[in-house]
């Protein structure tokens, strides 16, 4: 394969197809909490269940079973805080992350 060097004269189909550099995959399949800066902090005795967080959380690491919200996943969870604008009951406070 001839590598080309890209410039702003270089065309698409010039280019090597970035399908076949990389494969397609979710957050699933990597740990990506480490990129966090701030961290949510769940407070089970403020939380009401209304699971308003849940449907926001970019990343899905708000795990839900039997219609509960449980602890965070931080495996996943990257800190950007829309969870805790998200609940009204002041059930998730965002701290720095002292990793």
């Amino acid at each position: 394969m001839t590598k080309t060097k890209i410039n702003e004269t270089t065309t698409w189909r010039e280019m090597t197809a970035g399908g076949n550099i990389y494969l397609s995959g979710n957050s699933e399949e990597f740990i990506t909490g480490s990129w966090r800066t701030d961290k949510p902090i769940f407070i089970e005795e403020k939380c009401k269940q209304c699971l308003l967080c849940v449907p926001v959380c970019p990343d899905s690491s708000i795990p839900v079973k039997e219609s509960k919200r449980l602890e965070f996943d931080y495996d996943h969870c990257k800190g950007c805080g829309i969870c805790e604008k998200a609940c009204a009951f002041e059930a998730i406070k965002m701290v720095k992350d002292e990793k």
